[in-house]
């Protein structure tokens, strides 16, 4: 049985554009009236959702051609959630007591489009792993990077969500040697101890040691690169392409997390030369555009999890209160793997 709403309800809004990075006080928690059921909505009580770095740009206030629309101060935030159908069409796909995921989280209850609720795969052995960015990953290595039995892979950012999922995903479809990168020596360790990378390159502010660093952990080169980070960490990159290379920009945090700016631009210089004489491809993912992935990657990644061939690394924090702090921390670079904040 489901229980109705209580009297208020409690979400997470942007207070006020950031100045710089977010900090807790950036956002508030509002309690609000619940939710009234409407046709064609489903009524959801949030059980966990995720926090993300991409959250940055759309409270900076400079979000343009971005997939969602950017935040003003009194919006509520959003984002992947999971949580439990209260109310439902009685002539709709879903009933009380079913698990969905939907893009309304920063809320306990949410009033979401039938149309935006997605059924929580029961071969998922934790319902929370439906949260996970593995599908951005996964696209970006079969669709755009085309991970080939042998390849050289390099994940940018490999301690973040994506990160943390990409080289365990490049290494069971076939790829030889994976390489990651982090800032944190700690991260470093456990991406090679838990995570199954073969080096990690930590990367400072030095383009040139950085450079260096790489060309130590592949002095071959490397085949594909999934990026996160863009920024310098991208340029080293294309010096160590091979012929043929195939680069996927999942992500540009460099630009996104910078202190300066609203997140919204991540410039950088890339040698064209050296792209067009290794003949590297270099595309940008963007998973509205490969509509079968997701359902693709849950059904792998099911397998693989209660297999034992993966781990889902993530970073539980509870209590909606937290959400503001969790946000801040997370583009601080304080967590590891996906965050999500669990409501009770």
């Amino acid at each position: 049985m489901t229980s109705a709403p209580p009297a208020t309800v409690r979400e997470v809004r942007l207070a006020a554009v950031p100045e710089g990075l977010p900090v807790p006080g950036d956002l508030t928690v509002a309690e609000v009236p619940p939710p009234v059921p409407r046709p064609g909505h489903v009524l959801v009580r949030n059980r966990a959702f995720q926090v993300f770095a991409g959250l940055r740009t759309l409270i900076g206030g400079a979000a343009r051609d971005t997939p969602v629309p950017g935040l003003r101060p009194g919006d509520t935030l959003f984002g992947p959630a999971v949580g439990e159908v209260v109310a439902a069409p009685e002539a709709g796909p879903f009933r009380p007591g079913d698990l969905v995921t939907h893009p309304l989280g920063w809320r306990t209850y949410a009033l979401v489009p039938v149309a935006l609720c997605a059924p929580v795969d029961p071969a998922l052995p934790d319902p929370v792993a439906a949260l996970s960015s593995g599908s951005a990953a996964y696209g970006a290595l079969t669709r755009v990077a085309r991970v080939r039995a042998g390849d050289v892979v390099l994940v940018t950012g490999a301690a973040g969500g994506v990160g943390s999922l990409a080289g365990q995903t490049a290494r069971l479809l076939g790829a030889a040697r994976v390489i990651g990168t982090t800032r944190s020596p700690a991260k470093a360790e456990r991406l090679v101890s838990e995570l199954g990378y073969d080096a990690v390159v930590t990367a400072g502010t030095d383009p040139g040691d950085f450079a260096d660093r790489l060309a130590g952990a592949a002095p071959d080169g490397i085949d594909v690169l999934l990026d996160t980070v863009g920024g310098h960490q991208l340029a080293a990159a294309v010096d160590a392409a091979r012929t043929g290379a195939r680069f996927s920009l999942v992500g540009a945090l460099d630009g996104q997390l910078a202190a300066g700016g609203a997140g919204a631009t991540a410039p950088v210089e890339l040698d064209s030369f050296r792209l067009v004489v290794r003949g590297v491809t270099l595309g940008g993912y963007r998973g509205s555009e490969h509509p079968g992935v997701e359902e693709e990657w849950t059904g792998r990644f099911g397998r693989w999890l209660r297999a034992g061939e993966i781990r889902f690394p993530v970073t539980r924090i509870p209590g909606l209160d937290r959400a503001p702090e969790a946000l801040s921390a997370l583009v601080a670079g304080q967590y590891s793997g996906t965050v999500v904040v669990e409501l009770p």
